[in-house]
């Protein structure tokens, strides 16, 4: 079973390879791709394979751009950090669909799946799902709710309640506003700058994104820098750094 994993976060593809290893060690995995111009390229030059793992968002665009600029007859199990999208589209025309983080049970699940309806079913038709796609992406596309794992259960925050979101050793958390728990989160802020919508969001430095609601109180600071307050209150220090200080002025009023 040839498998292609096409992830641009690094760290869960390698995580989806390792799982595999246990669950299908007959599996092999291909090629590991990290964005929709290296998979059109690769799909356009190389036979298709048994199985692909697709993530929905990829860092140059939307994953189903890829079935717009080749033919994709092979079986797709998506992953996805939140649940935007339609969960019925994704069971008819995909083998399966994954929140992140993913379980290995779940894994294996999807990969038993395939194996008992896809492997030899005929090419299945993405054109329900690309709909369904389109269609959000027209819509603006941003992230407006994330379904967390963490312990034993699962916590949906709206993105509307959401203060800010910030790294610490190697590890994103958002803090809601209403209750002002942390919460960790599966994508560094990289991917989460392009998947927010930056009306209510910004990046103020390489650690935090905020959300305009959460702004307390701004003070100036050297180097024509702000420091800002947030609520709920953070021990780190929270400084648009000089290079996007001009911007964040401009993105306050909008």
């Amino acid at each position: 079973m040839n498998i292609l994993i096409i992830e641009d976060e690094n760290a869960a593809a390698r995580r989806l390879e390792k799982m595999l290893g246990e669950i299908a060690p007959e599996a092999i995995v291909i090629d590991r791709l990290d964005s929709v111009e290296t998979a059109v390229v690769w799909l356009q030059n190389n036979p298709q394979p048994d199985l692909i793992l697709l993530d929905i968002h990829l860092a140059d665009g939307a994953s189903f751009e890829i079935f717009e600029h080749v033919q994709v007859t092979a079986p797709v199990i998506f992953t996805t950090a939140y649940d935007e999208y339609a969960v019925q589209a994704f069971k008819v025309t995909a083998v399966d669909y994954l929140l992140k983080p993913i379980k290995i049970n779940e894994l294996e699940a999807a990969i038993e799946k395939y194996k008992r309806v896809f492997q030899s079913a005929a090419a299945p038709n993405y054109g329900p799902l690309l709909d369904t796609l389109r269609r959000q992406e027209a819509g603006g596309g941003y992230l407006r709710r994330m379904l967390i794992r963490f312990s034993n259960s699962y916590k949906l925050v709206e993105m509307s309640d959401a203060a800010y979101f910030y790294t610490k050793d190697k590890i994103t958390f958002v803090v809601s506003r209403s209750s002002g728990k942390r919460y960790p989160v599966d994508y560094p802020l990289d991917k989460l700058e392009s998947l927010l919508d930056p009306v209510s969001f910004y990046r103020i430095n390489r650690q935090f994104i905020v959300h305009v609601a959460s702004i307390k109180e701004m003070h100036p600071y050297s180097k024509s820098r702000v420091k800002i307050d947030l609520e709920p209150p953070t021990d780190l220090e929270t400084i648009v750094s000089t290079e996007r200080s001009a911007d964040f002025k401009k993105w306050l009023v909008g």
